[in-house]
């Protein structure tokens, strides 16, 4: 495990694959590129480096994480030397019941026509102001 204290610094993307914030470095590159990653409220590139102390804000899943690095970590660590590796400042994640449930359709009841479409977008609008 090749772990550093506070000295060093690290890629961004490498560090929020390494402490397991996102499942592959292609997807903390991309969120990068996207915008959603800023580091003391500053958008940034995914090569962009990283110390102890900073702020990191990471858009990720449909939920905001706020963390502050701890510890530099180069290569991906178990979970629980992860946590270590950062603080958690992050808002509480918004309960179940104001998550939109998925469109079930039964089972072998096919497409849906143009009709269930429609009715469908008219439930959704009445319940996304």
């Amino acid at each position: 495990m090749d772990t550093e204290g506070a000295e060093g610094s690290v890629r961004v993307d490498a560090w929020l694959w390494s402490v397991r914030l996102t499942k592959t470095r292609s997807q903390a590159a991309a969120a990068c590129k996207a915008g959603h990653v800023r580091v003391n409220d500053t958008r940034i590139k995914p090569a962009h480096n990283l110390r102890a102390g900073d702020q990191v804000r990471l858009f990720h899943a449909g939920r905001e994480r706020v963390v502050v690095v701890v510890k530099i970590v180069r290569k991906r660590v178990g979970a629980p030397v992860a946590v270590q590796c950062y603080i958690d400042n992050s808002p509480p994640p918004p309960p179940k019941e104001f998550v939109a449930p998925a469109a079930v359709r039964d089972r072998g009841a096919g497409r849906p026509t143009k009709r269930d479409r429609r009715e469908l977008e008219r439930l959704q609008q009445r319940t996304n102001p």
